[in-house]
């Protein structure tokens, strides 16, 4: 994985794949995910009744839906997943120091440690714990508005 990585969260993920675009086209960086947010993603997509995560979906004519449906259980080669082998070491480390840390946000910050990558939160993601540890971790985040 290249370190000019941006790391998303699953409502960044769903955005990014029904059409926002999130970094600006001269941007060198490369969008990456983790396990889980891809697999809430996923599930919203497919199984999801047009909550926070699976409304976007719902929102799109039947064509694209389908198309933004099939791209995110397939998920395209522009979006990083990264292997897990090393993520493990770096999670218990982390989990140590940040013990209010479930495994959805252990991963993220792990992650985002091992690739060096900055991490963009939506703002219900930016409400909640994962930020103070980020923050104490001195991994730079920022927060996007899907629109």
């Amino acid at each position: 994985m290249p370190t000019n990585s941006v790391l998303i969260d699953d409502r960044l993920l769903v955005a990014h794949l029904t059409g926002e675009r999130l970094l600006t086209p001269r941007s060198r960086a490369r969008l990456v995910t983790t396990q889980y947010w891809y697999f809430r993603a996923c599930r919203a997509a497919v199984l999801g009744a047009a909550g926070a995560l699976s409304g976007p979906f719902a929102r799109l004519d039947p064509a694209h839906q389908a198309d933004a449906i099939t791209a995110m259980l397939r998920l395209p080669e522009d979006i990083g997943l990264p292997e897990p082998r090393s993520l493990v070491p770096v999670m218990v480390d982390m989990a140590d120091r940040h013990p209010r840390l479930n495994l959805l946000n252990l991963e993220a910050a792990a992650w985002a440690r091992l690739l060096d990558a900055r991490v963009l939160l939506s703002p219900p993601a930016a409400a909640g714990v994962l930020p103070p540890a980020l923050d104490a971790e001195g991994i730079a985040w920022t927060v996007h508005e899907p629109t």
